[in-house]
């Protein structure tokens, strides 16, 4: 690509090239590079640093390429990114020199890399970027496969009357992260034949160090109209809009990565959502001269698949008739006839819904490895799908687990960062997946430790002070607003964070289940308590929106005091201050339904301790000095009702005898030592075991070196 569509001084010209390649948002050396530039316009530009060189006055490019202190900076990032994209010494070409030209796709319907990038909603985007992200880290071979979306997910803005409003805004692929790809036999979209007819799309990448994703975008003119809305929206659409869609996802994504010339030894489908991949890659092996039987043998030994939801609802379905009208023929190109294609989905959920097409059906029966994403997640995945082993005990059902884990480079504050630097060493976050490392906490002092994450406190309530202002300016919102927007919370309270996608069985609503009672622990003179809440429900889940809503009531309600806060417009960017800035990390999912947690993860790893049910990562995350337990035992059944009632019981009992007084205990440094205490346990226990580093090795040595070595004998 040609970076000089910026005005660039030549000392610098390399600044267009760091700016396409997200590798600058996981590496505080490069944000800050472009943050020293121009400081102001770096945030109005909410950290994007190809809208800032498409800004930024000319007269400042050129006072930095003669600024000493910037051509240092500039240089040793520079030094930096080169090694980064040499993959030199990275973990995976180290250890397994042999299998580093093996490449691994990576399917998803979402990817969370940046707020630049608004195509991901929640925390399956986000683990397919921190995995991806990871993957380059380590140095593996490695490609995502998904969808630029021109209108992405919502933005959210919480109307007067505390409704959810859903704003659609059209990307700027000007002012984004993203460049356009093309063949080596066209320079315009790709065409595919799909569905009984010719559908085209533009493909895009993302370069993520020495990786990349490759996106597709069916939005351009050689489509019918009803084409171009295939990749207009994540999740929108009725279910034929969404059929095609993933149709587009598993067989174009397939089609379009032979397009680009690439033929990856794995494939790793992240969801139901992208596995008619698996049916693509059969297609070609029978076109190839394979029976359909030897096909689905190499498919299986070569593919991957992870579940996420235990919900049920979460697993699309299809109508066979709907299956019927857009594959007509397809199975006739695998070998098989129509009742052995239907065979494939076919499942009955027993939940009322019939027997349909299922797409986690049918990963499970052509994939060859399959895993949950959470020790707890594995065992619920082994029951939910045992009907598909008749023959086995629900617990020889192979799914397994790989629990997830985070980015540390894109989720740690880099001001922790530093801490760790100054005290840990500079090698640090090459050992972070090690243990034993970070038994050297206690080197941290306390007073440093605190000192520091007072003042991210203080960053995360300038920045909900400054949303609600803008707010107010543009749009003159009242002053119930501002106040159920967090600008009256105090720096000195302790502060609850809960973000996440509103679904039911999250129960938003839990902690307001005994209000007067709640009142009491939010409004002690001597020891305040504040909660901020933020997240988003699908424009289409009414229940969802309806907590919302009812958040935001209680938000603006003066007997509040101010206490709750909710924050619109959950994304990256909120995501970092709350994940850096809160006190404690609160989840109350209704166990066993928490399939992972991974906002959980980042809070701990910024030091930002747990309270949490014992579900999801916490079940293997909690270790009795690292955060709090709540809630009864997530594996003994008990209705809803019994189970809500003991889970408040317990919420409001651990946090008026527990974290509260621990909180507010402090020695004549007005230093909480107690509590940094758990504060350093949070970290060492959760840096290491829930880190995407580990996370990704684990895949590499569980699940994808045995389905390498299957491709190297094919």
């Amino acid at each position: 690509m040609n970076y000089q569509i910026f005005y660039l001084p030549a000392r610098i010209g390399r600044l267009g090239e760091l700016a396409y390649n997200v590798w600058w948002s996981w590496n505080p050396d490069a944000s800050a590079l472009f943050q020293y530039l121009d400081k102001t316009l770096w945030e109005l530009t909410h950290n994007n640093p190809v809208k800032l060189l498409r800004q930024i006055a000319p007269a400042k490019l050129e006072a930095a390429a003669a600024d000493p202190a910037f051509l240092r900076r500039y240089d040793g990032v520079m030094l930096a990114f080169d090694y980064a994209l040499s993959c030199e010494g990275d973990w995976f070409p180290q250890k397994y020199p042999n299998l580093k030209n093996e490449t691994i796709a990576y399917f998803s319907a979402e990817f969370g890399v940046h707020n630049s990038l608004p195509i991901y909603s929640g925390g399956l985007g986000i683990l397919a970027g921190d995995h991806s992200k990871e993957a380059s880290d380590l140095g593996l071979p490695f490609v995502g496969v998904g969808f630029v979306y021109p209108e992405g997910y919502f933005t959210q803005k919480i109307s007067a009357a505390g409704q959810q409003e859903a704003h659609y805004l059209q990307l700027d692929y000007s002012m984004s992260p993203i460049e356009p790809v093309f063949t080596k036999d066209t320079s315009g979209p790709i065409k595919f034949h799909l569905g009984g007819r010719d559908i085209y799309v533009a493909v895009w990448r993302v370069r993520l160090g020495s990786g990349s994703l490759v996106l597709m975008n069916a939005d351009v003119e050689e489509n019918q109209p009803w084409d171009r809305e295939l990749s207009a929206r994540l999740y929108g659409g009725n279910r034929e809009t969404r059929l095609l869609q993933e149709m587009l996802l598993g067989i174009g994504g397939v089609r379009m990565l032979r397009a680009l010339n690439l033929n990856p030894a794995v494939y790793h489908a992240n969801e139901g959502h992208a596995a008619f991949l698996l049916l693509e890659r059969i297609r070609e092996f029978v076109a190839a001269g394979k029976s359909f039987e030897q096909a689905v043998e190499q498919v299986r030994a070569t593919s991957i698949f992870t579940t996420h939801t235990p919900v049920p609802a979460g697993h699309d379905t299809f109508h066979f008739s709907l299956i019927e009208k857009h594959f007509a023929g397809y199975w006739n190109q695998l070998g098989i006839g129509r009742e052995e294609f239907m065979a494939l989905g076919a499942y009955n959920d027993h939940f009322g819904g019939g027997t349909n097409f299922n797409m986690t059906a049918l990963a499970l029966r052509l994939s060859g490895r399959y895993n949950g994403v959470s020790k707890v997640n594995g065992e619920v995945s082994r029951k939910m799908w045992h009907p598909m082993w008749p023959d086995k005990t629900e617990n020889d059902v192979p799914i397994t687990s790989v629990t997830n884990g985070v980015h540390v480079p894109t989720w740690l504050a880099p001001e922790l960062s530093r801490l760790y630097s100054k005290h840990l060493g500079q090698d640090w976050l090459r050992q972070h997946d090690d243990p034993k490392f970070w038994e050297r906490m206690d080197e941290i002092p306390d007073e440093e430790l605190w000192n520091l994450h007072q003042r991210l406190k203080a960053k995360l309530l300038s920045f909900m002070r400054e949303r609600a202002r803008k707010r107010w300016m543009n749009e003159g919102t009242g002053a119930t607003h501002a106040l159920a927007s967090g600008t009256f919370f105090n720096p000195e309270a302790l502060t609850i964070g809960f973000a996440r996608r509103f679904a039911t069985y999250k129960r938003a609503l839990l902690i307001f289940r005994d209000i007067e009672r709640l009142k009491k622990i939010l409004q002690d003179s001597w020891r305040p308590l504040q909660i901020v809440f933020a997240g988003k429900a699908h424009p289409d889940d009414a229940p969802g929106r309806s907590l919302i809503h009812s958040i935001y009531e209680i938000a603006r309600d003066h007997q509040i005091g101010g206490h709750i806060a909710f924050v619109e417009d959950y994304d990256i960017l909120l995501a970092k201050h709350l994940y850096h800035g809160v006190d404690v990390w609160m989840n109350n999912p209704r166990p066993p339904l928490e399939a992972s947690g991974t906002s959980g993860m980042k809070a701990a790893l910024n030091g930002v301790p747990n309270l949490s049910v014992r579900d999801g990562w916490w079940f293997e995350g909690y270790h009795g000095t690292n955060g709090w337990v709540i809630g009864a035992d997530p594996m003994v059944e008990m209705s809803e009702e019994e189970r809500d009632d003991a889970d408040v019981e317990s919420l409001y009992s651990t946090l008026e005898r527990e974290v509260v007084p621990l909180f507010y205990e402090r020695d004549s440094d007005g230093v909480p030592r107690g509590w940094v205490q758990v504060m350093k346990e949070a970290i060492r226990h959760g840096a290491p075991a829930f880190s995407a580093r580990r996370m990704v090795k684990e895949y590499t040595e569980r699940l994808y070196l045995s389905a390498m070595q299957a491709a190297e004998k094919k």
